[in-house]
């Protein structure tokens, strides 16, 4: 039986014709997050080549025959900005990676049809990113200039970047609601002013400080205390903690209403 079932699906593939099917490319693009200054920051490349030549895109690139997504994207990442991350949902050297959606519009992209598996990196304050690739330059941006104000230039995102940017920063803020992920965006020892902070960043919004204390020291699983304390925020020493292994916030950080 298991050699009549070989022979029947070698027989449909001799059948297979892939010139039947119009050829398509497939890319990654990243939404890389960060907190600087208090910001809620975002990666951009300025494209040094064409389409888009000079505008300002998100890192990414076409994915290899020889490789998966997960591996093009910490690639393209690692190329184009200098960062390391693993694999989706994992940690590399602080750097959080995860799938976001996929993009397939027809006329997406000007040089064939590409299909776009956009991914979402969040990692603590970051140094300034070095060009490579395709990009001539890098830059983190304030995601408010992007989204809410309009490029600070007036000219859009290259492709559909800005509605994957979009995509990008809701799933950060709502996911941060149920899940441990806004630790992603702290060093791996961190003050509970200092998570708070991310939550205001990435919200946009300001928080009452003994309130969110109690949420976050009260929920179980979310914060450890490390043992440590620290003076670098200034004042008198601040308890220091790590990620507890919750991955699933019960009760959940509401996010208040604008």
């Amino acid at each position: 039986m298991f050699i009549v079932r070989e022979t029947t699906i070698i027989i449909a593939m001799s059948r297979y014709d892939p010139s039947a099917f119009p050829p398509f490319a497939v890319t990654v693009d990243l939404v890389v997050l960060t907190v600087r200054d208090h910001e809620l920051c975002a990666l951009l490349v300025r494209r040094g080549e064409p389409p888009f030549q000079g505008y300002w895109a998100l890192p990414g690139g076409f994915v290899r025959p020889d490789e998966g997504l997960a591996e093009a994207a910490s690639r393209e990442l690692a190329e184009e900005t200098g960062l390391r991350a693993s694999a989706p949902g994992q940690s590399a050297a602080g750097v959080h990676l995860e799938q976001l959606a996929t993009y397939g519009h027809p006329q997406r992209d000007p040089r064939m049809r590409v299909v776009s598996v956009a991914h979402l990196v969040l990692a603590p304050d970051l140094p300034t990113p070095r060009p490579g690739g395709d990009a001539s330059s890098a830059r983190w941006a304030p995601v408010h200039e992007l989204l809410d104000d309009g490029p600070a230039d007036g000219v859009p995102l290259a492709f559909d970047h800005g509605q994957i940017l979009g995509a990008g920063v809701e799933r950060a803020r709502s996911k941060i609601e149920y899940s441990s992920l806004a630790t992603a965006f702290c060093p791996p020892e961190f003050t509970v002013g200092e998570l708070r902070r991310v939550y205001e960043a990435v919200w946009g919004v300001v928080l009452d400080p003994r309130n969110f204390h109690r949420k976050v020291t009260g929920t179980p699983g979310f914060l450890l205390p490390s043992g440590g304390t620290t003076t670098r925020q200034g004042g008198r020493p601040a308890q220091l903690f790590t990620a507890g292994g919750a991955t699933v916030l019960n009760p959940p950080m509401l996010r208040p209403e604008a």
